[in-house]
Order: C-alpha cells, then structure tokens, then sequence
C-alpha cells in the first residue's frame, strides 16, 4: 500500500513555474486521474514523483506499508530524492525513452524481471495477464524493440510497468497510440490489476471520458497547479470537466 504526501512542491524551468502544490495527498489504494491542458504540468509532475527532475523546493513522501516484514522497504516513509527504495514498489510508464529499444520484447521484460528479483513464472504469470493486450502481436516477433508500431511500443511500455506487480504505478499518457480496442482493453485490464492487489494508480490522459471511466478521483491541473480535486462518484464530474474544457 502506498500513500503519497507532497509538500509544498515547486519546479521552474527559468521565470516559469511548471509546478507548484502547495500541498496534496494522494491516498493508497485509489486510481487518481490526472487532467489538464498542454502544459497544465502532468509531466513535470510525474517526473518529479519518479526523481529524473530535483525539485526547486518542496517534498515529496512516499509512505510503504506491506504485508511480508521481510520486504526491504516494508512500513517506512521513502523520500525519492534521498533512497532508492520507492523503485522496489513502483512501476511506471512515461514515453519511449523508458524503453531498451535494441532488445525484443522478451528480452527487455526478462531484464525487468531480473532487476526486480522476479522468477521467472512470476513474470509469465504478468505476461499471460495482459496477453489480450498484447493480441498476438508483441510476444514472438522475432524483431527489435526499435522495430515495432508506435502503438505497440505504447503496449510493451505499459505492459513493462506492472511486470514487477508494484503497488505503486504511474501511467503518463497510457492509451495515446492505441486503437479503441485496445483502449478499452487497457481500462478493464488497470481495473482489474487495481481490484486484485488495491495498488495506487496515478494516470493522466487527454482523453477525458477513459480517465473519468476507471478513476476514484480526479486532480485538475492548470499552470502546474491542481485547481480542482474531485471525487469521481457522480455525473457532475463529467459536467463540471466537460465545462473546464469547452472551447
């Protein structure tokens, strides 16, 4: 189970703000939404919580509760820019540059596999899970990464991000690239994923009507600041972002 606590979180890029929370818990357990315009900060976001941008000031704290006492990380509070131990319970998926692009599918989800300590059927029991993702055309092509259709890079990336079974998964832009089909699979399968093991799943989408389909509740962004957030338990939900977004 994992909490997230931020603080007072700021990053500039030269005079512009690109986020600024001045305080926001994300509690275990719940699929948040995250929403915005281009340049609302998503990104930015997410690549402060994952420690590949330092944040200008600020905190944000991880708090790990488990249910074997044998975990290196179990039941502490986890700093990102000061330990390594949130990458033992966090998966996550931003764009292709995530991706080993010279490895085949198989190589690069064993090599996760590996880094995590994971047996080898444990990570085919992950494989066979988003096998109906994957519709035949990711396992067994006997090609590259690199080689592959911008939508199914999209498929190997995600899939990549739940091999480990974190309970923490950061999803930035999940269904761009994927036909409709592969969209709605994609929701039935984080759902699923959610049901069976209560992780805490952040995504941000541009498509409005899939983030508010599957999430528990929504944060809206807008100049790297979170305006709104909503509890996704009745339709004014919908009426209330479908009138943030209205031209």
């Amino acid at each position: 189970m994992v909490d997230i606590h931020i603080k007072q979180l700021l990053k500039k890029f030269g005079d512009k703000t690109a986020v600024f929370i001045p305080e926001y818990h994300i509690r275990q357990g719940e699929i948040l939404g995250l929403v915005g315009n281009n340049g609302a900060g998503k990104t930015t976001f997410f690549r402060l919580l994952l420690d590949l941008i330092k944040a200008d000031d600020g905190l944000i704290e991880m708090e790990y509760s488990c249910k074997n006492d044998e975990e290196k990380c179990c039941n502490k509070r986890i700093v990102p820019s000061q330990s390594e131990d949130w990458k033992l319970f966090t998966g996550a998926y931003i764009d292709d540059g995530f991706l080993i692009d010279f490895l085949t599918p198989e190589e690069y989800f064993a090599f996760i596999a590996t880094i995590n300590g994971m047996k080898k059927e444990s990570k085919d029991n992950v494989l066979a899970f988003f096998q109906p993702l994957m519709n035949g055309e990711i396992l067994g092509q006997g090609k590259y990464i690199r080689n592959f259709s911008a939508g199914n890079k999209q498929k190997i990336g995600i899939i990549s991000a739940f091999i480990h079974q974190p309970q923490l998964v950061i999803l930035d832009e999940p269904f761009n690239f994927l036909d409709p089909k592969s969209q709605n699979m994609l929701k039935k399968l984080i759902t699923e994923y959610h049901d069976a093991t209560k992780a805490t799943i952040i995504i941000s989408s541009h498509n409005l009507q899939h983030t508010i389909d599957i999430s528990m509740r929504i944060a809206l962004m807008e100049d790297g600041a979170i305006i709104k957030d909503l509890n996704n338990d009745n339709e004014t939900v919908t009426q209330e972002l479908q009138s943030y977004f209205e031209v």
